[in-house]
This record gives C-alpha cells, structure tokens and sequence, in this order.
C-alpha cells in the first residue's frame, strides 16, 4: 500500500467480496446478510481502513452527529446548567449509545430568541442529522421550530399540543402521589410543598399530583412556595413556609436540590429531620446522597430515560419515517433517612 492509506478495494480483495458491498456495510445500509457483514468489518480491522467521514456523507446524506439540545426561555438557565446534576445525568444516558453506533454529540444551547433561531439554522443546514431536546420551559418554542422544519427530534418530557415528534417522560403526577401517600402513611398531617417553577414542564403535574392525592386522603389545605431548582431556593422556600406556618411535619420538594436547601433551614434553625419536620425530593440525584439526612426521594431514571431518548431518534433516521414514539417511565420511592 506504500504512504497510502487503505482503501475500499483494499478491503474488498481481503475479504473476497465486491468494492459495492464493502460501500454498504461501512456506510450501515442494511441488506447485507450476517456472515458478509462480519468477514467485511474483519477485513477493515486487518487493513486499518477509516471511512472518509465527507465521501460518506455524499453517499447517505448523514453526517454522523446527532444534537444534544439543553433549550430555557429563563434568564437563570446558565446557572441552573452547571449546578443542576439533572444535566449531566442527561449526558451520562446519551453518550454511551451514541458510542455504539459510532455517533457524534454536538452539545448546543438555545437560551434566548436569536439563538434559537441560529441552532434550527444550522441544524437546517446540516449541522447535524437529528436534536435531542432537553427543554425547560413548558412554553418553549424551540421543538415546535425544529419539527417545522422537518428536522428529526425527539424530546426528554412531552410535547406541547400541536408538536408531532417523539418523547420520553416520567410520570410525574405518580411520583408525587407516591410522596404524599408516604409522608401521610407515616403521620404527617400538616404537609407542605416547594413546587417548581411555573414555567417549568414538570411543575404542575408534581404539584397537582401531591395536592390532589393529600385531598383524597382528607388533608386540607396544602401550602405552596415556589423554587428555581436550586438549593438556594429551597431553603428560601422553606424559610417562607415555616414563617407561614411552623407547625408544618413534612416537605414534598420538586427535586433533590431544592429538599436538601428545606434541609439546610430546617437544621439551621435546630428542627430535626425527620423527628420534626419530615423532607421528600424528587429525582434520586446526587444531591439526594450527600444531604443531611440523606434523603427519601421519587428516583427518576434520567440515565435510562436519555438513553431511550437516544434510541427513538436513531430509529427515526434509520428508518426515515417520521418517529413519533414514546415511552413513559414509572417513577420509585427511594426511603432513607429524610422520610
């Protein structure tokens, strides 16, 4: 071969078969049988061949990289991002099944009109041959756009009415019945919540779910403070709820970092968790691990939801057909010391 590099004929004559077929199978078309299949990635493993990555974008109009969308609508996106666990739970899914199949991430972030507006762009364009979208605001126009535009997209959380494209979601309106179903099995009658933001695409099925299965048991009134997924809103949460009521016995939080700050109050002003005061998350992240107590939290299984995430979208642009698919994952109480 001299200072050449290996070529597909190189290839064809080690494994015995036609320069077309070694095209096929390095270029993932399917209708190749098993054993070929086998003989020709063997042979590119003998003579060190690397497909050239823009010939083989001629041939399939792919490029080979798949988008990683992190979209907000919020100004408090940048610091959520880098302190929120969530995210790189997100990533930690994602990665290992694009590896498989030998796909590029290209991490993008869209937080405010014009940027939203460069990504379809660019993704238009062929930036990439498909988004996941992690959006974090229920009004967020972004997957609305890209769908539009006929790009492959697949969300972590449901579409708003009227956007056609595949998803994965928890059911969040269980996980926080499960919460309060917990906290009243252990005697706490006097429960409160720190809810999501409202914009966020969680908040009201966490809220509505914790309130309305408290109403059916025959709770009255719940009081509601509002935090920003962060643990400093949490604990200013809890700071206005007991100034409210400090007769309050439990917290339901609408994650983990926002019932560890409730924590972080409590202990501050001597309440005891949970002989006092009982605290439940939401998500089963990190911070659930390293509060004080540890907490009793509703486990979301992000890693598996992203990693299904990433499967939809695949299947979409194997297929070609427009994937509108979904799976909804079942959420579990994780009990520790909190609750």
């Amino acid at each position: 071969m001299g200072n050449r590099g290996p070529t597909l004929e190189d290839v064809a004559r080690e494994a015995g078969v036609s320069r077309a077929t070694v095209s096929r199978v390095v270029n993932g078309v399917r209708n190749v049988a098993p054993e070929i299949q086998e003989a020709v990635l063997a042979a590119v493993a003998r003579t060190g061949y690397a497909p050239n990555q823009a010939a083989r974008s001629l041939v399939t109009r792919r490029t080979g990289a798949v988008a990683l969308v992190l979209s907000a609508t919020g100004g408090s996106f940048t610091a959520r991002l880098f302190s929120d666990p969530f995210f790189g739970r997100v990533v930690d899914g994602v990665l290992p099944v694009l590896r498989e199949r030998a796909v590029q991430p290209v991490l993008l972030v869209a937080e405010s009109e014009p940027a939203r507006a460069q990504l379809v762009e660019y993704l238009r364009r062929g930036g990439a041959d498909g988004a996941l979208v992690v959006p974090l605001d229920e009004e967020d126009p972004l997957p609305g756009m890209l769908v539009g535009a006929g790009l492959p997209t697949v969300l972590f959380g449901r579409p708003r009415s009227g956007v056609r494209c595949g998803w994965v979601d928890l059911d969040n309106t269980a996980g926080a019945r499960i919460a309060a179903e917990h906290l009243w099995a252990a005697g706490r009658r006097r429960p409160a919540t720190i809810a999501a933001p409202v914009t966020a695409p969680t908040a009201r099925e966490r809220l509505d779910g914790f309130t309305a299965a408290l109403t059916a048991l025959g709770a009255g009134e719940v009081p509601v403070e509002r935090g920003r997924f962060t643990e400093e809103s949490g604990r200013d949460a809890m700071a206005r709820l007991w100034e409210r009521d400090p007769g309050i016995d439990a917290v339901f939080a609408a994650n983990d970092l926002m019932a560890r700050g409730a924590c972080r109050y409590l202990a501050e002003r001597g309440v005891a968790v949970p002989g006092r005061v009982a605290v439940v998350g939401f998500d089963d992240s990190v911070a659930a691990h390293t509060a004080a107590p540890p907490l009793t939290t509703v486990r979301q299984p992000v890693e598996e939801m992203a990693a299904a995430m990433t499967r939809l979208l695949l299947t979409h642009l194997d297929t070609g057909t427009p994937e509108t698919g979904s799976k909804l994952f079942e959420p579990v109480l994780v009990v520790r010391e909190s609750a």
